[in-house]
């Protein structure tokens, strides 16, 4: 599962939280935290590290320097680590009003699936009608669930209603 986002290096990372909840189709419901040159930007909620910088304080382009890699975590129960890697820097006329996806690939795992293992195993449940978690994973995540669906042009709308 993979995105190809165009963002605007004004970006705060605050920000760029939410346009990646929005690529993903997940619901920005569980913590989450940068990791950039070494140093963890987040929210500061609640019990938060005490190097954790606040995220809505830096831009995207601020926080990364002449780096192009970076770590996103997102449920820090189910820990899905994304590696985020900038291809480009480009400058352009305008600012981007809106993120937008370019390109991507494969269905987001549901949240609260219990990250890469549980995910492994709910596909493997849903995969075969015999086993005895199927009906219970279908009707949990709504019916059918097509873990190699993209939607470029939904993903897209799910990004223009950012605010």
């Amino acid at each position: 599962m993979w995105r190809r986002l165009l963002v605007d290096g004004d970006t705060n990372l605050a920000t760029l939280h939410r346009i990646f909840q929005a690529a993903l189709g997940w619901t920005d419901s569980h913590l989450h935290d940068f990791t950039i040159r070494g140093q963890r930007y987040g929210t500061r909620f609640d019990d938060y590290p005490e190097e954790e910088l606040d995220e809505r304080g830096v831009t995207v382009l601020g926080a990364v320097g002449d780096h192009r890699r970076f770590a996103y975590e997102y449920d820090f129960g189910d820990s899905w680590v994304h590696q985020v890697v900038i291809e480009a820097v480009t400058p352009t006329a305008t600012q981007l009003r809106f993120a937008v996806c370019l390109d991507g690939q494969n269905a987001c795992p549901p949240e609260d699936c219990g990250g890469s293992r549980g995910y492994a195993e709910l596909l493997e449940a849903l995969a075969d009608p015999d086993h005895e978690e199927h009906d219970e994973f279908a009707q949990w995540v709504g019916g059918a669930f097509d873990p190699e669906a993209f939607d470029l042009a939904a993903v897209n709308v799910a990004l223009q209603h950012l605010r």
